[in-house]
């Protein structure tokens, strides 16, 4: 059995895959109730959150697929990038697991976990370019192997989910903002305000939506009237608009014909249908986790854990004096 940890931000989340490499359980722990009424995510508030609920999350799961921790061969944990406090948490309590049962430690990289969480449902042909897009990141990879991704380009401020927050905080909507600006958009007209496509002209695989965010800001300013479902349509379609051309782009330019969708915001609905679209209409294949898989999860920290269990790709396990009495402190039975 191998073990995955995440907790880069506000979730926490645990998985627990076979010795084949199939995902027997994963379990997620959400704050969003906890941060929501301070429109956005508390750093402090989030790893002491999951300081609390990391070592119940890991017990439920033993006790739910019915095994012993001994059972454990290996852990692998998110160790960046993410909030320092809430990586922390996940990491201390992995060294701990691997240093009282004596079994390896795997480090996954929070980005790299986003990119490949498409094999968790099925295989995708190397190479493909890989968009991830999320509350903390936009950017583009070509991915060559599980092995040789290379950042195509990357957002030079906000990140299209950190975007839709502002948004939403700018139109007294509840946190996290993305969901709710697409509830909305649903009834509103895509192409009422012609709101800016930054960077969409130039030469450049890098996003930047802050432009965006004060154009959405002006217009309500200089329109006091405005119908709020019109806006949060017109904004999603600009954003939107901007992630599917530059992917489409990348791939044209690289002379490559998969995409790959990943992060929080590939669950949009309205970005899955223009992607689809605009993808079929130029003969792409285009790939989107399931929505349970693209907000961060434990289940694509241990596909990539998986892959480098299976090829022997260790990471050193200091063995610090205090990592058996952590292990002790939460609660678990351990070998002497």
């Amino acid at each position: 059995m191998l073990l995955a940890i995440e907790t880069s931000c506000d979730e926490t989340g645990v998985a627990l895959f076979s010795e084949k490499g199939n995902l027997i359980k994963h379990l997620l722990y959400s704050q969003v109730a906890l941060h929501s009424p301070f429109g956005g995510i508390v750093p402090e508030i989030a790893s002491r959150k999951q300081l609390e609920v990391l070592s119940p999350l890991i017990k439920k799961l033993v006790e739910e697929t019915k095994i012993s921790i001994q059972e454990i061969k290996g852990v692998c944990v998110t160790f960046g990038p993410g909030l320092i406090g809430s990586i922390l948490v996940g990491v201390s309590l992995a060294k701990a697991l691997c240093f009282a049962l004596k079994i390896p430690l795997f480090a996954v990289d929070h980005l790299q976990a986003h990119l490949f969480s498409i094999f968790l449902e099925r295989e995708v042909k190397f190479p493909y370019i890989g968009l991830l897009v999320s509350g903390g990141h936009t950017a583009l990879f070509l991915v060559n192997s599980w092995e040789d991704y290379k950042l195509l380009g990357h957002t030079r401020d906000d990140a299209a989910g950190e975007a839709f927050d502002k948004v939403a905080k700018l139109l007294n909507l509840s946190y996290p903002g993305g969901p709710i600006i697409s509830k909305l958009a649903e009834k509103g007209n895509r192409n009422a305000i012609s709101f800016p496509r930054p960077l969409l002209e130039e030469d450049t695989f890098d996003f930047s939506f802050s432009g965006l965010k004060t154009a959405v800001l002006n217009y309500l300013k200089t329109n006091p009237q405005y119908k709020i479902e019109d806006v949060c349509a017109s904004f999603e379609e600009a954003v939107c608009e901007v992630l599917i051309e530059k992917t489409l782009r990348a791939g044209e330019k690289l002379n490559i014909s998969r995409i790959v969708v990943v992060g929080g915001v590939a669950s949009n609905q309205r970005l899955r249908k223009s992607f689809a679209e605009k993808a079929q209409q130029k003969g792409v294949e285009v790939y989107f986790p399931s929505p349970e898989f693209c907000t961060d999860n434990a289940a694509m920290v241990g596909i990539v854990g998986y892959y480098k269990w299976k090829n022997g790709l260790y990471d050193t396990l200091e063995k610090e004096p205090y990592a058996r009495s952590i292990f002790k402190k939460f609660n678990f039975q351990i070998q002497p």
